[in-house]
């Protein structure tokens, strides 16, 4: 999978270790304006031949022979802004190149025995998996039983030429997934799991009478000298909306044909995730395009954009609070309702959606507290930064859109330096207490909080070595592969090994109650060689992506609210060039939009190609469709 370019958060951005390449000219990946056959096009089945050999170069996901070489990018999960060790253990998805050794620490969601600082109320940790039975119950071999299995294996496998090195499982294994409950991803049918028949009725996202897509369009990255944001991207009834060089685009949904493009006056540096029923949304963009003289400009342009007519609303710049001329830098921007809240460390203020007004700025008290940037949707909340750099104490804000006046203040236990806004009805906040997380997530700990009162409902502990989702280092809004709903929060688990064959890797997604605190029932099996996350909610029910193995294709799964049970929705080609267009995103780095049928995939960053790699296909957007 490609690695991401490495960038500040702004301004400016650094070099473009990763970078992405100009693809080729021709087949897949190539300007569709529109697309006509090429890759994706029914292909009669080729005569019969010899057993192919496996590639030289193995797949995603594909199991390998000898322990592989750490990777020298950073992978899943790691944060940017700065150089990375490389990982001692394979990355997200990565195959493993050997058996691994049984933890030596309680697995998933067990209680570590530690004690919970700050006083807060707090959840222990629940077992993700269930504990098998004890006594020689279940369905698991003895350590006898295997001990023969395991013997009479590998007196098999001498006999057939080679010799195989596997673990036995057994007890160690008894935090990990069993069958999975809905679909293994192992299912050759064009139905969904329900047959085909609509699946639960929670969501509008229905199961069609086929599920297997095939490939919309696809669109080549710009070519750039530098490290360049693309983030943001929205689908409408009509088009799908992506961000390029200078300009928001308007594709046709089904070919990909630029319906409109919105030029703008330099590139876009922060995009808000929400959109209004009538396909209105808010972007930031630089103050002038980049030219070879001033390779980087300042983010201080805020706009509204209308995604139904293809047409710039506004857009404007604000000085500083503290005073002067100087432009507010801008790292971020959301919308909740008509209010359009942009946040940045030296200032930011909120303007009315349809004509730019502006509403309110935030008020820098005496003591030094600003607004670090703002959360949107159903409502709008703050993270508000106060004390000194040494020790710093934020306060969690529900805020009135329309004046800015606060309506509850949560203060932050000590050892939070940032703080991500999950969700603001219910308000649901992520942070890393203590730098704890160790791994690049920025969270250690979810915080449900009182939207109304302030008041802490429950703080809930998600060690980071157990739970795959991810927040911004430094953002407020940037949180992603998680959902909230039901009064719960949809977590995926870090991945580990299967139960089927060698070196097969899988994950689930599980739940906690964000009044108790307690994890819940909740668990949906990713499947043997796929793993899952959350790409958001669908009235009740849960939408989420399972990520492909080397030898099938991505899908696409509604998760029923109530039961969990899982629809499949879309399931891509296994075709090997559609499959590599599919895992050629790094999901920390691309955003994933399903939305009726159609499945898109794109990058939010991009950059100039490296001559290592420049017969390597780089796709801005990837889509399917089903019929």
């Amino acid at each position: 999978m490609t690695q991401p370019p490495q960038q500040p958060p702004h301004d400016p951005p650094q070099g473009g270790f990763g970078a992405p390449q100009d693809p080729p000219p021709g087949g897949f990946g190539a300007p569709q304006d529109p697309p006509s056959g090429g890759f994706g096009a029914p292909t009669p089945p080729p005569p019969p031949g010899p057993p192919q050999q496996p590639p030289t170069e193995p797949g995603y996901g594909y199991p390998q022979g000898q322990p592989q070489q750490p990777p020298t990018q950073p992978g899943y999960g790691f944060p940017q802004g700065q150089p990375q060790q490389p990982p001692t253990q394979p990355g997200y998805g990565f195959p493993q190149g050997q058996p691994q050794q049984p933890p030596t620490q309680p697995g998933y969601g067990f209680p570590q025995g530690q004690q919970q600082p700050y006083g807060y109320p707090t959840a222990p940790m629940q077992p993700a998996y269930p504990t098998p039975p004890q006594g020689g119950g279940g369905k698991k071999f003895s350590t006898q039983a295997q001990i023969i299995v395991a013997a009479v294996v590998a007196v098999a496998l001498i006999i057939g030429g080679g010799i195989w090195y596997a673990s036995s499982g057994g007890d160690d294994k008894k935090d990990e997934a069993g069958t999975s409950a809905g679909t293994s991803g192992e299912n050759k049918g064009g139905k969904g799991d329900d047959g085909g028949n609509g699946g639960s009725t929670g969501g509008k996202e229905k199961a069609p009478a086929n599920v297997d897509s095939a490939v919309g369009f696809q669109l080549p990255q710009p070519k750039v000298t530098d490290v360049t944001s693309v983030d943001g991207s929205w689908v409408t009834d009509k088009v799908y909306v992506k961000s390029g060089v200078n300009e928001v685009v308007g594709y046709d949904l089904d070919t990909g044909k630029k319906a409109w493009s919105i030029p703008l006056d330099g590139q876009v540096c922060g995009a808000s995730r929400h959109m209004t029923k009538d396909f209105k949304t808010a972007i930031l963009f630089e103050e002038a395009k980049r030219t070879k003289a001033k390779k980087y400009q300042t983010c201080t342009q805020v706009g509204a954009l209308d995604l139904a007519t293809g047409k710039l609303l506004w857009n404007k710049s604000i000085t500083a609070s503290t005073g002067g001329d100087r432009p507010v830098r801008f790292t971020e921007v959301t919308l909740s309702g008509t209010t359009v809240a942009a946040g940045g460390l030296d200032g930011g203020a909120a303007f009315k959606l349809e004509d730019g007004a502006e509403l309110w700025k935030p008020k820098v008290s005496t003591d030094g507290c600003y607004d670090l940037g703002y959360g949107g949707g159903e409502a709008l909340a703050t993270v508000r930064k106060c004390g000194t750099y040494d020790d710093p104490q934020l306060v969690i804000q529900a805020l009135n859109p329309t004046t800015g006046a606060p309506l509850s203040s949560y203060k932050m236990p000590a050892g939070v330096d940032y703080a991500s806004i999950v969700s603001t009805k219910p308000l649901v906040v992520a942070a890393d207490v203590g730098d704890t997380a160790g791994d690049g997530s920025s969270i250690s700990d979810f915080f449900s909080i009182d939207e109304t009162t302030g008041k802490l409902k429950i703080r809930i502990s998600a060690d980071a070595e157990k739970y795959a989702a991810r927040c911004g280092s430094t953002e407020v809004e940037q949180c992603q592969h998680l959902a909230v709903g039901n009064n719960r929060i949809y977590l995926p688990t870090e991945e580990h090994e299967g139960t089927g064959e060698s070196f097969s890797r899988t994950n689930e997604i599980v739940s906690f109650d964000l009044t108790t605190g307690k994890q819940t029932g909740d668990r949906a099996d990713a499947g043997e060689k796929f793993t899952m996350f959350p790409l958001r909610m669908d009235g009740t029910n849960i939408i989420a992506y399972r990520e492909p193995p080397y030898d099938k294709g991505g899908e696409v799964v509604s998760i029923d609210g109530s039961t969990f049970k899982q629809t499949v929705l879309m399931r891509n080609p296994a075709d090997k060039a559609v499959r590599d267009a599919e895992t050629s995103f790094t999901p920390d780095y691309a955003e994933f939009r399903y939305e009726q049928g159609r499945f898109f995939i794109s990058e939010t960053m991009i950059s100039a190609p490296r001559k290592s790699s420049l017969d390597e296909k780089e796709y801005l957007v990837v889509s399917f469709h089903t019929s």
